[in-house]
């Protein structure tokens, strides 16, 4: 029996790790005499029922073993709270939802860049715990993002780094990764496993007669935290919506920081937060998509749409070296410049992201290191 403890906190985690969950039970049932046992680990790092508990029973994903309920709070509380947390459950001193501990663990596995792995990589590797990261690589190079902090922190700290592409693979050799000299670390370019998702799960989505619009989607701290910044996405986005239908799942923490602000969002079709399957819905149905979302821009890229980028950097460089995205920041006029640019332009969107099936290599990766 392989004992794995897959350490999730936001809706991208569950969403990724949806498809981890889907190859654990497809080689069950192939390979019953080398059986894995995963177990799910809630933070608690962003979750209420509109936008985590929902995605559960919308992916088929079995309700979380452990729910350590962290909630919001600064870095160092929301963090220091996760790691002990995390260390109670690889030690067998905080039950499952069962009643039972376990403490006999074969490997951690975690996804991305939240301080929830950033938890789980400190509170694994003080435990000589085998560490799995999905998404490694990643690199925005702008250290003022919590997100950059977490995913190095976490490479550093893993024992099989899960590269999504090529110039992931590169940052780590950059990085020394593949350097004997300095502690080499197997380093393995798997593809996305949200493209495995986006393909599994864009047949099951419901046809949208409305295909006249485009979405936006606000939410990530740098756009959030910043009112002029915000203020400035939004003038750009009714500035859009005085020619195009622009649809705003609005995030509840965009929300908060809107009516605090006083932000006009009249001429904006405001939605409430939209599930996966909703989400997915409406990237596929868009003429174009707008986001500060690492996921978002990707299953844009997935769905053959092209994306105006609402940061000053992204992680997924490919995206704009193939003219499929274009990084705005949070300028009304470069905005509204690449609107238009955009429209006119005949995008590519080549298979950068793998064939479908990170999941499966990973588990299978996986395995070989383990058995």
């Amino acid at each position: 029996m392989i004992n794995l403890l897959t350490v999730i906190g936001a809706r991208p985690q569950i969403i990724k790790a949806a498809a981890f969950s889907r190859a654990v039970a497809s080689h069950n049932a192939a390979r019953p005499e080398v059986p894995v046992l995963e177990r799910i680990l809630h933070t608690g790092q962003h979750y209420d029922e509109n936008m985590s508990g929902v995605f559960f029973g919308e992916l088929g994903i079995p309700q979380p073993d452990y729910s350590l309920g962290v909630g919001s709070g600064s870095h160092g509380e929301q963090t220091s709270g996760m790691i002990e947390g995390i260390e109670k459950v690889l030690t067998g001193k905080l039950a499952d939802r069962e009643g039972e501990c376990h403490k006999d663990w074969d490997g951690v596995v975690l996804y991305g860049d939240t301080n929830s792995t950033l938890a789980g990589a400190v509170a694994a590797s003080k435990l000589h715990i085998p560490v799995f990261h999905i998404e490694a690589g990643l690199r925005s190079f702008n250290m003022n993002m919590p997100e950059e902090v977490n995913r190095i922190v976490c490479d550093q700290l893993s024992t099989i780094l899960f590269a999504p592409t090529q110039t992931a693979v590169d940052n780590l050799r950059e990085e020394g990764f593949f350097d004997e000299k300095r502690g080499f670390r197997k380093v393995v370019n798997c593809g996305d496993i949200m493209y495995d998702n986006t393909l599994y799960f864009s047949g099951k989505v419901s046809e949208n007669k409305d295909c006249d619009y485009v979405l936006a989607t606000v939410h990530r701290q740098e756009n959030t935290d910043d009112a002029d910044r915000l203020r400035n996405i939004f003038a750009a986005l009714a500035k859009v919506a005085e020619s195009t239908k622009v649809v705003l799942p609005l995030h509840p923490r965009t929300a908060k920081v809107v009516e605090a602000n006083g932000i006009d969002t009249s001429g904006l079709t405001i939605i409430p937060p939209a599930s996966y399957l909703e989400t997915l819905s409406l990237e596929k149905h868009a003429k174009l998509v707008l986001t500060d979302s690492g996921g978002v821009q990707k299953e844009a890229f997935f769905l053959e749409r092209p994306c105006i980028i609402l940061r000053n950097e992204t992680e997924w460089v490919e995206i704009i070296r193939h003219g499929a995205g274009i990084l705005a920041g949070a300028s009304c006029g470069r905005i509204i410049e690449a609107y238009s640019e955009l429209l006119g332009r005949k995008v590519q969107f080549p298979k950068l992201f793998g064939d479908g099936k990170a999941a499966e290599k990973i588990l299978s990766i996986i395995l070989n290191f383990l058995v």
